[in-house]
């Protein structure tokens, strides 16, 4: 299937009870990873980069013409959305002209008024090339790309005036943080996102932050109306453990390694994206979004 943006099907999971995953990815072999998890789960997905990563690979340009072309090359028959994460206005508007399918812009950092303001016009400009937008209210715990949040509770009434400008679907801070959650972290505010909830009959909600939080509060976010949950920290932790591993193996074991010529990039980072393969089917099963495409 060609690339699509991601409204669609970010709205018939909204409306039928599941979650579709936002994977954000690192590179070549990170992005073959997440759409071979997703074609054999026959899932719908976002593959995301933020703007860190797009700078580390090389460009949003780069990025974009990446995942189209494994797309093609791999045979994927799912619908695929090339997705800014955490977006500031400038990158927002880069990735509309490189061809983006879809783009978080998020203004969450700045005064409401002017967060709105530039949600508005990022919308327009995005909508008239069939780009889907999700944008964000309330700040989200840790930091991502320089973006810091305190995890707030998002204000009900700045939802609903985002809302309103036509966002397709909307991140809004319940208590979630990105990055490792800390041993004293209290939970997801269910109660508040019901409010969201209530305030917002049908748009699409996004809990960013999924990585770490318990399947059992992701699951009751999901009956809440949260219809798109990001994953990226989740998806490096188990690309590094797996590595830590393989290298005490190697270490153990050198002159039988270096026989095999696992030295070779190709073959001694396998265990790593295979770990990442394996972490994304297992957070698709958690989302309910196996066989949706």
């Amino acid at each position: 299937m060609a690339i699509v943006s991601a409204e669609k099907f970010v709205k018939a999971a909204r409306d039928n009870g599941y979650a579709i995953g936002g994977f954000n990815t690192n590179n070549l072999e990170w992005t073959q990873a997440i759409l071979r998890a997703a074609e054999a789960k026959k899932t719908p997905v976002l593959i995301q980069t933020s703007m860190g990563a797009a700078k580390y690979m090389g460009g949003y340009k780069l990025c974009k013409d990446l995942i189209t072309d494994l797309v093609e090359s791999m045979g994927i028959t799912v619908p695929v959305a090339i997705h800014l994460d955490h977006g500031n206005y400038e990158a927002a508007l880069e990735c509309i002209e490189v061809g983006y399918s879809s783009l978080m812009f998020d203004g969450s950092a700045l005064p409401i008024e002017e967060n709105l303001e530039k949600a508005e016009d990022v919308i327009a400009k995005a909508h008239a090339k069939g780009i889907s937008v999700e944008c964000e209210v309330g700040t989200i715990g840790g930091e991502e790309d320089g973006i810091v949040g305190d995890g707030e509770l998002a204000p009900v009434e700045d939802a609903v005036r985002m809302a309103a400008l036509g966002v397709d679907f909307l991140a809004a801070g319940i208590g979630n943080i990105h990055g490792p959650y800390p041993a004293n972290w209290k939970g997801l505010h269910l109660d508040h996102l019901e409010k969201l909830t209530d305030a917002l009959p049908g748009v699409p909600l996004v809990l960013h932050g999924g990585s770490g939080i318990p399947d059992d509060q992701i699951r009751a976010a999901i009956k809440l109306g949260v219809a798109k949950v990001n994953v990226n920290t989740e998806c490096q932790l188990a690309f590094c453990a797996a590595m830590r591993e393989h290298v005490g193996v190697f270490n153990a074991n050198e002159e039988e390694y270096m026989k095999k010529k696992l030295f070779d990039p190709r073959k001694f980072l396998k265990p790593g994206f295979d770990a990442i393969t394996a972490s994304v089917e297992e957070r698709i099963d958690v989302f309910g979004s196996a066989n949706k495409a």
